[in-house]
């Protein structure tokens, strides 16, 4: 994919590290955060506003061919905090989307739109059904349900990405299954933007780990083949497994800031 492609949330940790590994010839990113981005590379834009603020981000999706929605608040929050930034902040991407005929938009969702499902025999789908286990996790189901909303509304092709532990490196025990690399990032995203006609569907963001028990097949459906395993990592790291999606979120005190 050439043309115009909107990263929110591009000062965060993730939008960081995609700016060099989603960067192609013929391709703009045009980078949307409140925060600084520091200097800007050839072929980016910057856009420096909040999702609060709805017609800048409408302004902001004009001209552009697919977007990348990384922005909102990335852990457990006071409720009018993340229903505020992670679901009404959504809602004002899908409009800007709509108005100005956008017609691909990736979703960086989240494990824990599904932190209450359990291990299984067989690789967890990537479409397990809702099983939130934090307001955090509520703010994922609530944005991939309404990304759904405009999919079949409005024909916008949406992938939502069920992001597992993305860090450089994975920080605990439990992210030995959940890790997924930065590399592994970059060559999700491009799968998911290059894709054709999508439709409405959902992925693990996860790499291909030793000890992983999601499914991988829905992101080789779209061409997704992660190369970065977490068990180089597995020395040292403390912290306990879990058969829960979420690991520690299932028990965390509902609306107390992490």
């Amino acid at each position: 994919m050439t043309g115009v492609v909107l990263v929110t949330g591009a000062a965060g940790r993730i939008g960081t590290a995609l700016r060099t590994r989603i960067a192609r010839p013929g391709r703009t990113l045009r980078l949307l955060d409140v925060a600084p981005l520091g200097e800007l590379a050839p072929g980016e834009e910057a856009v420096r506003t909040s999702l609060a603020d709805a017609e800048s981000v409408a302004a902001a999706c004009e001209g552009v061919d697919a977007i990348v929605h990384l922005a909102g608040i990335p852990t457990e929050s006071t409720y009018d905090e993340i229903q505020t930034v992670n679901v009404e902040g959504t809602r004002a991407v899908l409009e800007g989307a709509r108005q100005h005929g956008v017609g691909r938009l990736l979703y960086a969702s989240s494990n824990h739109a599904v932190g209450f499902a359990r291990r299984q025999d067989e690789p967890l789908p990537a479409d397990t059904p809702f099983a939130p286990d934090t307001w955090y996790g509520w703010s994922k189901t609530a944005a991939e349900s309404m990304c759904a909303l405009y999919h079949h509304r409005f024909g916008i092709d949406v992938v939502s990405l069920r992001i597992g532990t993305c860090f450089l490196k994975p920080p605990h025990v439990r992210a030995l299954a959940t890790w997924l690399s930065f590399d592994d990032a970059g060559r999700l995203v491009e799968a998911a933007l290059t894709v054709p006609s999508p439709g409405f569907a959902h992925v693990w963001g996860v790499s291909a780990n030793q000890r992983r028990w999601w499914s991988l097949a829905e992101g080789e459906a779209i061409g997704y083949h992660p190369q970065d395993d977490a068990e180089v990592f597995a020395d040292g790291l403390t912290g306990e497994d879990s058969d829960y999606v979420g690991g520690e979120y299932t028990t965390l005190p509902l609306g107390v800031r992490r």
